[in-house]
Formats: C-alpha cells, sequence, structure tokens
C-alpha cells in the first residue's frame, strides 16, 4: 500500500523541504516535477527536512509529460485544487492499494489542461472563510497524505 506525492513546479523551497519530511514520516514517495523554482542544494529545503532529507523516498521528473507517462502504474491519482467542489474526505483515496496525490505550484495551482484532463479525479479542501485563498501546499500535503492513512486505518478496523 503505497502513497505517491507529487509537486508539479514548486516555487518554495521550504514547502518542498516540509513535504518531504511529512512523506517520510507517513511512508510516502516524494515526486517533484520540474521546473522547479529553486534547487534542491539549497540549505532551506535541508533545513526544512532536518537530517531526514538524505531519507526521503525523492523522484525527481524532467517535466510533467514524462511523469505522466508513469502515472498509471503508480496508482490511482487525485489532484487538489481550490477549484473544484468535491471534498477530500468524500474521495475513497484509502480504498486503492496505490494512492497518487497530486499538487500543484504555490502561487497557481495546477494547470488548466489537467483540470480539463483529470476533472473527475479532482478534490478540494474546504476552507471557511472567505479571506483565505488557499492552505500551504506543505499543510494540503500533510493533510491529504494523513487521510489516506486514516482511511486505510478505517477500512482495516472496521
Amino acid at each position: 500500500m503505497s502513497i505517491h506525492v507529487v509537486l508539479v513546479h514548486p516555487e518554495i523551497h521550504w514547502n518542498t523541504g516540509n513535504a518531504g519530511r511529512t512523506c517520510l514520516a507517513a511512508g510516502a514517495t516524494l515526486h517533484l516535477i520540474e521546473p522547479l523554482g529553486f534547487s534542491l542544494n539549497e540549505r532551506e529545503v535541508k533545513r526544512a527536512g532536518l537530517d531526514y532529507w538524505q531519507h526521503v523516498d525523492l523522484r525527481v521528473w524532467p517535466d510533467w509529460a514524462t511523469f505522466e507517462q508513469q502515472l498509471p502504474s503508480l496508482g490511482t491519482p487525485y489532484f487538489f485544487s481550490t477549484k473544484t467542489t468535491r471534498q477530500f474526505w468524500d474521495a475513497p483515496m484509502g480504498s486503492h492499494e496505490s494512492v497518487v496525490l497530486v499538487f500543484g505550484r504555490e502561487t497557481g495551482g495546477l494547470p488548466a489542461e489537467l483540470h480539463e484532463r483529470y476533472s473527475a479525479q479532482f478534490v478540494t479542501m474546504p476552507m471557511h472563510s472567505t479571506h483565505v485563498r488557499s492552505l500551504n501546499l506543505s499543510t494540503s500535503v500533510a493533510i491529504a497524505a494523513y487521510e489516506v492513512l486514516r482511511q486505510r486505518s478505517a477500512i482495516h478496523a472496521g
């Protein structure tokens, strides 16, 4: 039962470092789709991932097209966006043997063509304040990864 977290064109190094730490804690693989808005050698990424960064199961892809060719072999994808209405906890993410959680860049989210191609696989996280456009990327990764673990735990308990 695997979890894959995909960051498409992440822009902020500390978000990626924090997402990496969450992936390590949750037993997930972190996929980064280039171009990145930073260098993976920056000390901020390593600092955000603390001394665990070298243990993160990290895969870097040169572009979305290359990654997308492998997507069917990785698992059932769920794309996170503020531009949809299906709540993420209503999606059966934990019922799949392998799940792929896809997140867009901090300033623009996922490209429109992915919204069109994978519209049935898009989910959102509720935000009750109109003063908040979106949640922080690394926060969203943590919420989603642990929702998968929670759903799996509930399935195995019941």
